[in-house]
């Protein structure tokens, strides 16, 4: 049920009060009238575009980025200038806020053009004339206008000749890129093909195909026109990457009967990683993870770390100590060698293009942010690329090496690029690249710094937490406080912006919260990232047990033995299993929690796990899967809460929202509904995010801050 990175959407909103239907905009202009000011409106704190999809060309220095501008979506690059740093520009000119997403941005070999996606969902605004198919499209740098490749998706570009090879209606499709030939079929076979790689010569594509109890990993020769399979089996093959002189090709193996999403179960068969030849398909193992502790293949949040690196070793991700850490292995076999060793976790990761470094973010030695380092393949000691109370994310290195493109924030600053300029050893300050599109209405200088925060939860698991407290001027007094959760589960919230959009969002919400006389806890409850495996991955967890209701017990326990805190006006709001969170306080605890708003959250586990085990998870007992779900309790539920659902969800179906308004109904509970017609869980539309929380702020305040 996570969020995406991607960004928002606009659509009409039917919001039903008390079973009478009104438009949206009628409902959200009236404003409490003794409510404080804020010193900023919901619509400025979402104001700063939000960049995705950072990545490098393969020569001439450039990077480029997605900005997601209040729901207008386009490319940007960043290139040298005379005197070495980025200089940015837009490159592409959709119009503004019309639903339509962009992503996985291809380089071309020569740097000089870009492919990307656009389109893929279901567009809110123009879902009665039919759906956007996935479309590829390219736009050279010199260019005004992309043009059109043609439905499709999953660019990969060749890395000599003028060729793409793409994904559309199943089948794999080349093209060349200067559209001097048709698109040609290559393969089309029984499984869902897609993780394209081209070998170094450009004569051969590595994919994997994914069938219903199993997947493959095939190699295309253009040349020869056939496919050769690489030791196929009964588990799932997946992630090809080929060695530097493309004599060989390495994949990871997952044995049947991984556990399913919101499991408790932290080992499985062990994984693998094999080394096959593309002309034969005779494959070996060169490496087995251990049994127990990293038996369950974890990948990273981030970009790839499965690389081919210099002399011949293989870099991987692996859980063996507890936290997810980088290693690499001989392609030969071998024992691995850890490139990152300590107690935190690693979230993204790049390879040098000299192959002999690798960049990565982890939480080393700051739990409440995110850093970049550098550790050479062949290991050694990792070195610090960024510091300071900043939150930097989803490294690449640039063509040449001596730059480092990343996104950073902080507490007060946005989510942008940046890079780091290395010389020998050393690292330069971190520069922005397209801060000019910073708009002048962002409040950021506004916002509080918020405070880290611990505390035990009754079972005894340690717990952290952002804490955002009104502005010094509004303090001296008790004030409403609000318990946030984010989704997922497996996230992680922040001291500043985070390197997600929807959490991004969720933080500037929260800011605006603070601004409001509110104190806010952001809650890492057990489940998230960024604490190790048996955080991740608790006993009893969701559906088997709802051993994360203690975190809620814990954080507003933690609130309301605070001075500056109004127990009697506590309130609770998240989305997704967020909504979960806040669906389970409502249910178990009304005498603690005096409303809430639930976005898209879980209500019966029992429905949501059927879909799962038909796509081959292990099954929960419907049984406890009922205990573990907030409609069990619903009897004690008494505090009102305004649910807010899109109805073309595809992460939480709709179900979920008509399952909780029937029974809260029956039972008479005070609730409040929007349900946003032809919308996803991610919201496409920036408009309905700006709805989404208007709304939230009105009925909290309606209940937290009660006036005359």
């Amino acid at each position: 049920m996570p969020f995406r990175t991607t960004r928002r959407n606009r659509s009409r909103l039917t919001v039903t009060l008390s079973g009478t239907a009104f438009f949206a905009g009628i409902v959200f202009l009236a404003t409490p009238a003794h409510a404080q000011t804020p010193s900023f409106t919901i619509d400025a704190a979402l104001s700063a575009p939000f960049p995705s999809e950072l990545t490098a060309a393969p020569t001439g220095g450039r990077i480029a980025w997605i900005f997601d501008a209040q729901g207008s979506r386009n490319i940007w690059v960043g290139e040298p200038s005379a005197n070495g740093s980025l200089v940015a520009r837009q490159l592409t000119r959709f119009p503004g806020d019309i639903g339509v997403e962009i992503g996985t941005l291809a380089w071309a070999a020569d740097g000089q053009t870009l492919v990307f996606e656009r389109g893929g969902e279901p567009n809110p605004r123009d879902l009665p004339l039919g759906s956007t198919p996935p479309q590829l499209w390219a736009i050279s740098l010199s260019d005004t206008m992309p043009r059109l490749i043609g439905d499709g998706g999953s660019p990969a570009m060749a890395p000599r000749a003028n060729m793409i090879a793409y994904v559309a209606r199943n089948s794999i499709v080349v093209l060349p890129l200067d559209g001097s030939g048709k698109p040609q079929t290559v393969v089309r076979d029984a499984g869902r093909d897609g993780a394209l790689a081209w070998s170094p010569d450009g004569g051969r594509i590595a994919f994997s195909s994914g069938r219903a109890d199993h997947s493959l990993v095939g190699v295309y020769d253009l040349a020869r026109k056939s496919i050769t399979w690489l030791s196929p089996s009964v588990d799932r093959d997946s992630r090809p990457i080929w060695s530097p002189d493309g004599s060989k090709v390495a994949f990871i193996r997952i044995p049947p009967g991984a556990p399913g999403p919101f499991s408790s179960t932290r080992t499985a068969d062990p994984w693998s990683i094999w080394v096959a030849d593309p002309a034969t398909g005779k494959g070996r193992q060169i490496f087995h993870a251990d049994a127990g502790t990293g038996s369950r293949f974890y990948p990273l949040e981030g970009n790839s770390a499965f690389a081919w690196g210099a002399d011949d070793r293989i870099v991987f991700p692996w859980e063996k100590t507890g936290w997810v850490h980088l290693y690499s292995v001989a392609s030969t076999g071998g024992t691995a060698t850890l490139l990152t060793p300590g107690d935190f976790e690693i979230f993204s990761a790049d390879m040098s293009p000299d192959r002999r470094r690798v960049v990565y973010s982890s939480n080393q030695g700051d739990s409440d942010h995110r850093h970049i380092w550098q550790v050479p393949v062949a290991g050694g000691a990792p070195t610090p690329v960024t510091t300071g109370p900043t939150i930097a994310d989803l490294p690449v290195f640039t063509s040449d090496s001596h730059q480092i493109a990343f996104l950073t924030a902080d507490a007060k600053n946005p989510m942008r690029p940046a890079v780091v300029a290395q010389s020998g050893d050393r690292f330069g300050a971190p520069q922005d690249v397209g801060s000019q599109t910073i708009p002048q209405e962002y409040p950021g200088a506004s916002f509080v710094v918020p405070q880290p925060v611990t505390f035990r939860s009754p079972d005894g698991m340690m717990i952290h937490g952002q804490l955002f407290l009104p502005p010094a001027e509004a303090r001296g007094t008790r004030h409403p406080a609000l318990l946030f959760f984010h989704g997922g589960p497996y996230r992680q919230m922040l001291l500043g912006a985070n390197p997600m959009g929807a959490y991004s969002y969720m933080y500037a919400m929260n800011q605006y919260f603070a601004s409001r006389g509110y104190v806010v806890l952001s809650v890492n409850y057990r489940g998230g990232t960024g604490y190790g495996l048996n955080f991740r991955v608790p006993p009893k967890f969701g559906p088997s047990g709802a051993s994360e209701y203690n975190d809620i017990v814990g954080a507003a326990a933690f609130l309301n033995a605070r001075s500056d805190v109004d127990s009697k006006r506590l309130g609770v709001w998240g989305g997704s299993y967020g909504g979960y969170m806040t669906a389970l306080a409502l249910a178990r605890a009304s005498d603690t929690f005096a409303a809430g708003v639930d976005y898209a959250g879980v209500h019966d586990w029992r429905s949501l796990l059927k879909l799962y085990a038909a796509a081959g998870a292990p099954a929960t007992a419907d049984s406890l899967a009922w205990a573990s779900s907030p409609l069990s309790s619903i009897k004690k539920w008494r505090s009102p809460v305004l649910v807010i659902q899109a109805d073309d969800d595809h992460n939480v179906p709709f179900a979920q929202s008509v399952q909780l308004v029937s029974a809260l109904r029956e039972q008479k509970v005070p609730h409040e509904l929007i349900v946003i017609p032809n919308e996803i869980h991610d919201l496409l539309l920036h408009q309905s995010w700006i709805t989404y929380f208007q709304a939230q702020s009105v009925f909290l305040d309606k209940y937290l801050r009660p006036g005359p």
